[in-house]
């Protein structure tokens, strides 16, 4: 169905999915813990520094896309470990994603929140240009869901909620992420979530009109080009409940064009086993007319706080990590790769140096 999807025409190639393996601890109901069995928030300001290549020791890769690949690497220094993004910038050129790479980096340095990727220093040289981020162990979300077939009420309801803490808060900032899928949420050492890719976030002042984003979470207007602002991310939230908790998304077909008939003709077919409030809420998020859509209309994200299905949610508690994640990652130590796929140490370093004028366009970066 959905396991492997493709990004819709016209779109940044995305990072494709870090897979991981199928051992997965037991999923239970979301319940509140006390504070003190929690670290502080992993969001807490880290202290600005300057980094060298140098310093930064590569471990493994844990992840390859359409133009680089994500690398652990161990930071010489203080002995952390980290990730870093590095992509080709001859291939970021040939696909004309310069403005994305810009984008990501300029939203990634303004964002600081307990559910997202931080970044902590950017570079450049003749041949790529580096992101070092903080590193997720716990694999991505997709994986569990796909080795357990489907998420209990309880598991999807606080993924759910710490996704809305993390759209209202990007919303806030006038930021649309448009790229929510399970594909995107990495799970902390903890279990609790992770926004990543943001390479199809973009900073609004009115509306959009580029056609991004995976098939089966875009929003009509998207696929209409009407013009499209926050409210695709609480659409696409509600394709992302629909598929934690059935196992496949509410549109599916064996082609986009296909998919795109099915999103415009809205028809919804649930699973039997479905909660009745979830169907409601998924119901009010999955309107087409995007001026009735909940999350987008006066009282934004509250709408979606007050659901009937959240009722049992304390939401000043969500942000300050004080539910107890249903799933906690099998990890042996900080730099354990164990939740990712192996992948080979080719010989993807030898590109030829981009000439000055070319990366005049990333002297910034």
């Amino acid at each position: 169905m959905a396991a492997l999807r493709v990004k819709a025409p016209g779109c940044a190639p995305a990072e494709p999915g870090l897979r991981l393996p199928a051992a997965v601890s037991k999923e239970g109901e979301p319940q509140p813990a006390g504070g003190g069995d929690l670290p502080p928030p992993s969001a807490a300001p880290r202290q600005a520094r300057d980094y060298r290549m140098e310093e930064l020791e590569t471990v493994a890769t844990v992840g390859t896309g359409t133009f680089g690949r994500v690398l652990l690497v161990k930071d010489k220094k203080t002995r952390e470990y980290c990730a870093l993004k590095v992509m080709s910038i001859p291939d970021v050129i040939r696909l004309k994603q310069e403005q994305h790479v810009h984008n990501e980096k300029s939203i990634l340095t303004e964002i600081h929140h307990p559910f997202l990727i931080r970044l902590y220093w950017t570079h450049h040289d003749e041949h790529f240009l580096y992101m070092l981020m903080e590193y997720v162990p716990g694999g991505e979300l997709f994986s569990y869901l796909r080795n357990l077939g489907r998420f209990n009420n309880g598991t999807g309801l606080f993924y759910s909620a710490e996704i809305v803490c993390a759209i209202e808060y990007l919303h806030a900032k006038d930021i649309v992420y448009r790229d929510l899928k399970p594909e995107n949420i990495l799970l902390d050492r903890e279990g609790h979530i992770k926004l990543t890719d943001f390479g199809f976030a973009k900073k609004l002042v009115d509306r959009t009109w580029t056609l991004c984003g995976t098939p089966e979470y875009l929003a009509p207007e998207v696929i209409q080009s009407k013009g499209h602002g926050r409210a695709v991310d609480w659409w696409a939230l509600g394709v992302l409940m629909f598929e934690m908790l059935s196992g496949y998304p509410p549109f599916f077909d064996d082609n986009p064009f296909g998919i795109y008939q099915k999103i415009l003709a809205g028809k919804l077919d649930f699973p039997r086993h479905l909660d009745f409030y979830v169907k409601d809420l998924i119901k009010k998020l999955l309107v087409i007319d995007r001026t009735r859509r909940l999350g987008n209309m006066k009282n934004g994200a509250d709408d979606i706080k007050r659901h009937r299905w959240f009722k049992y949610v304390d939401w000043e508690a969500v942000p300050l990590r004080k539910l107890k994640p249903p799933i906690v990652p099998k990890l042996s130590h900080d730099g354990d790769t164990s939740n990712f796929e192996s992948y080979p140490e080719n010989e993807w370093k030898k590109i030829p140096p981009v000439p000055p004028k070319d990366l005049e366009i990333f002297k910034t970066f």
